[in-house]
């Protein structure tokens, strides 16, 4: 098996409206094709490469045989095009090829943008009348509280919140006010709320807080220091399967649970491509960032919803979706 071409778009897929509402940054994607000689078709995608980038690394990959090449370390978009190659070739679902499987439904949280409150509570809403019970909501410090009362007179006060600040908390002393004022309600975890220099600083919110705090984090060094540093109850993961993996495995042995977000604000594709490895992830009991559903678009023609807060594992082979032609022509742009 040989890669003979490699098909590369870029495409422009808006968000739902009400993200559009509030003019949330949504760079294109970049979506590949790979094909072999024997007729198989892997597919990749990724958002915020450029195309240039993109046509050179395609460039060292024709003639290769996909089952030659290191595939835990590419990146996207070719390790998820790479994966769907092999699988395709082997007859076996890309999980198979990363580990073993943990759950066939992987868990996903809902996710806001920030917005103002009271279009955050009806997207809460319309998200626990679809079957979602957890929010990932990107918080500021100004409304957050109220962000988490309205969402919980709309959903219920058995419905999940999830704080992502991205920092924007700063200190210690904002991060304790704050959840002081939300002791009320159903906050399930602190993610990245101060800034991230000093561990200590998530050291000494896990003694004053109950609500649970979680770093965002990519580097394997970086999670075995918070580890070390005790800074931490849960970890959201990020990055190729190589990454994830050596992350995984520290989170594992100290026994904090996790989620990934291996595709985030993606297309189906690597959504797909994120719910085969996180499958296979045991400590990522939570409910991933992996979100299709937050584009109008998905480019697989549906194949991977959200139901009752879950992505099924598709069985395969490959990442066991197809890419919607029609719809990649409708919003290509390049």
């Amino acid at each position: 098996m040989k890669i003979t071409a490699i098909d590369i778009a870029v495409v422009d897929v808006p968000y739902i409206a009400p993200v559009r509402a509030v003019g949330w940054a949504n760079p294109p994607f970049v979506v590949v094709q790979v094909r072999t000689d024997d007729g198989l078709v892997g597919l990749g995608e990724a958002w915020g490469v450029a195309k240039s980038a993109v046509e050179q690394t395609a460039e060292t990959f024709l003639g290769t045989d996909p089952l030659t090449l290191p595939l835990q370390t590419c990146d996207r978009p070719f390790q998820s095009a790479l994966y769907d190659l092999v699988g395709q070739a082997l007859g076996v679902p890309v999980w198979r090829l990363i580990g073993d499987q943990h759950r066939e439904r992987v868990p996903v949280a809902y996710w806001s943008c920030h917005m103002p409150p009271e279009a955050t509570a009806r997207e809460a809403e319309q998200a626990v009348a679809k079957g979602f019970r957890v929010h990932k909501l990107k918080a500021r410090s100004w409304d957050a509280v109220r962000q988490v009362e309205l969402i919980t007179k709309a959903a219920g006060p058995d419905y999940s919140i999830l704080l992502d600040p991205n920092t924007e908390f700063r200190h210690v002393s904002t991060a304790v006010r704050l959840a002081r004022e939300m002791e009320p309600y159903n906050v399930e975890c602190f993610e990245d709320p101060v800034l991230k220099h000093d561990l200590g600083w998530y050291r000494l919110l896990r003694r004053k807080l109950d609500i649970p705090q979680a770093l965002h984090l990519s580097n394997p060094n970086d999670v075995l220091q918070a580890v070390r540093g005790e800074a931490v109850d849960r970890f959201n993961l990020s990055g190729n399967v190589a990454t994830i993996l050596s992350c995984h495995a520290i989170a594992e042995a100290a026994q904090i649970p996790v989620w990934h977000q291996i595709a985030g604000l993606s297309l189906g594709i690597q959504a797909t491509f994120a719910v085969h490895v996180g499958c296979t992830l045991k400590q990522a009991t939570l409910a991933s960032d992996e979100l299709p559903f937050i584009h109008e678009n998905d480019l697989i023609g549906g194949a991977l919803p959200a139901e009752q807060g879950h992505f099924q594992v598709p069985a395969g082979p490959g990442l066991g979706v197809e890419l919607d032609t029609a719809a990649l022509q409708h919003y290509r742009i390049d």
